[in-house]
């Protein structure tokens, strides 16, 4: 049966059935948003605590630490984890300069450029997969603009592959003491597993100046040019504060603004380390800061900390790539006991002339079954000079405080014989060496000098003495004082300087001009005493006559003034 609707209730129908549609309308219309709403609030909460969750570690940190004792003077979450950005390829050059040390690689040595490390993110060199790159300019790109993939071209010259190389690095941490440190790659590039300390990145600031001092001058590279382009240094801190010789600043948006500087100025020794900077000159200013505040706190005498070395290292790494045979891992070397100190003895002196000794060290054979070679110790050979009178002359070491390791406060003649009476032919050991005359290879850890001998006749009785530090025996490594290097071959001059910083530019920009003929060169600086003041020559050593002569002629049109010289 069909029903029939009037006009007016067909209306009324029509009517109830638009407002329970425009009513469902609107609910799901409203829904929509609410959802929307709930997946921003939950996409906030991700932005807002996610790199907490994902693993990123954030916030500040420093450290001041006293090169020449090791004493820490100031600390801020010091051993909490960061992420070291660029700080990263200070450990990737320390594992390059290895490879030159060894031989393995040398300067003008060309390493292979991969697609991985050409497609790295910037800043970068904009390498060409396929294209190759010599060492030096790798440090230089590295340690300049921080180029990316300069240092994974390196990583990857080393480990073969990238990740081969992060592991090799953070053994190698591990082997400096850098206990809370892991890498994953060679550039610092954005990873949350690759994380350090301030205190563990003050370690291989000092490390690598210790074991690598030559090398470590190109951290003091101001300005580089590579192919046509002069490239600056990022580190500003070493154009704005006196005795600032590097090391390396790095950025990333998770670790903040960092960075590592070494300071050198009046016989003090500083590394300094600051993390997670809001910019880059907020963290330059606070780095001065700390810098400056505990310079007059910093020990002036000399460095009497013991060298930072690796106490461990593992013997399954990976041969590096390039290298033919593998390489034999080094064998650890245990901590030393330091032996009690000896009470002071008397010198004696003949009638005749001034007496020359030699005092010779065993040599130290490598352990059972080991491929490291013998490694003689060095000989130092000492020329002790008769007094004029029966008073005998008490060595002085400015600066040394009383209970350093290695020293002790002199006692009278008298007093240390009356402590111990020495029969005759005993061994009595000479003031420090006044002068070395048998050069000392750079590098070589070398047991203390060895009593010498002086004959029964020669004995005699000696006066009191002023009250002056006496250097004494003692079994752990000793710093041994080394002569001037010897220069071979033809030497250029390039100037005259007021100021060693200034040398070093001038030699790093002669470089840059005449970098074929000088990239063999042996760069260094000359102090001369002018009156009262000092200057700094600037020159390249290890030349050939015809090269010297081009070099000189080169820099001479580009406006430096050059001088040859035969050694």
């Amino acid at each position: 049966m069909t029903l029939a609707l009037g006009p007016s209730l067909t209306r009324k129908w029509l009517a109830a059935a638009l407002v329970a549609a425009l009513a469902v309308t609107a609910t799901a219309a409203e829904a929509k948003p609410k959802k929307s709403r709930s997946a921003a609030q939950s996409s906030s909460s991700r932005s807002s605590g996610g790199d907490e969750y994902a693993g990123w570690k954030r916030g500040t940190a420093a450290i001041v630490v006293d090169g020449n004792t090791g004493k820490v003077l100031y600390e801020e979450n010091a051993d909490s984890l960061r992420h070291p950005a660029s700080l990263t390829k200070i450990m990737t050059l320390y594992m390059l300069f290895e490879q030159l040390q060894a031989g393995r690689l040398k300067l003008d040595s060309d390493l292979p450029v991969s697609a991985h490390a050409a497609s790295q993110s910037p800043t970068k060199l904009n390498l060409r997969p396929g294209s190759t790159i010599e060492v030096e300019d790798a440090i230089k790109a590295v340690v300049t603009r921080s180029a990316n993939d300069a240092a994974v071209v390196i990583g990857e010259a080393i480990g073969g592959t990238e990740s081969n190389f992060a592991e090799m690095m953070t053994r190698k941490a591990r082997a400096l003491g850098m206990s809370n440190t892991t890498f994953r790659n060679a550039s610092g590039l954005p990873n949350p597993g690759q994380v350090t300390t301030a205190r563990d990145l003050s370690i291989l600031g000092r490390a690598i100046q210790d074991r690598f001092p030559r090398e470590y001058r190109y951290f003091s590279t101001r300005a580089f040019v590579y192919r046509g382009e002069t490239i600056g240094n990022h580190n500003r801190l070493m154009l704005r504060m006196e005795g600032v010789d590097g090391i390396k600043t790095g950025y990333t948006n998770a670790s903040g603004f960092n960075l590592v500087t070494s300071l050198h100025r009046d016989d003090r020794f500083l590394v300094g380390v600051v993390l997670g900077g809001s910019s880059a000159s907020s963290r330059d200013q606070r780095m001065a800061s700390i810098l400056t505040s505990n310079l007059p706190r910093a020990y002036a005498g000399g460095r009497v900390a013991p060298k930072v070395i690796e106490t461990a290292q593992r013997d399954d790494e990976p041969a590096p790539r390039p290298m033919p045979i593998p390489v034999a891992a080094r064998q650890s070397e245990p901590a030393q006991a330091v032996a009690p100190l000896p009470p002071p003895q008397r010198v004696a002196y003949a009638a005749a002339d001034p007496v020359t000794t030699a005092s010779v060290a065993p040599v130290r054979a490598p352990t059972p079954g080991s491929a490291e070679p013998i490694k003689p110790v060095a000989v130092r050979t000492t020329t002790i000079a008769r007094p004029g009178s029966n008073q005998m002359p008490a060595p002085t070491f400015s600066g040394q405080p009383s209970g350093t390791l290695g020293y002790l406060p002199a006692q009278s003649a008298a007093a240390a014989q009356s402590d111990m009476e020495s029969p005759p032919g005993d061994l009595l050991m000479g003031p420090p060496p006044e002068r070395e005359t048998s050069p000392v290879a750079h590098g070589v850890r070398t047991a203390s000098a060895a009593p010498v001998a002086l004959p029964a006749a020669t004995v005699a009785s000696a006066t009191t003495p002023a009250p002056k530090p006496v250097r004494v025996a003692s079994t752990g490594p000793v710093a041994t004082p080394r002569s001037a290097p010897a220069r071979s071959g033809w030497i250029i001059q390039i100037g005259a300087f007021g100021g060693e910083k200034e040398a070093r530019s001038q030699l790093d920009a002669a470089r840059g001009k005449a970098g074929k003929l000088l990239k063999s060169a042996d760069p260094y600086t000359e102090k001369v005493e002018k009156g009262r003041s000092d200057i700094y020559r600037a020159r390249f050593a290890g030349l050939t006559e015809k090269d010297a002569k081009e070099a000189c002629r080169l820099l001479e049109r580009n406006k430096f003034d050059c001088m040859t010289l035969r050694n």
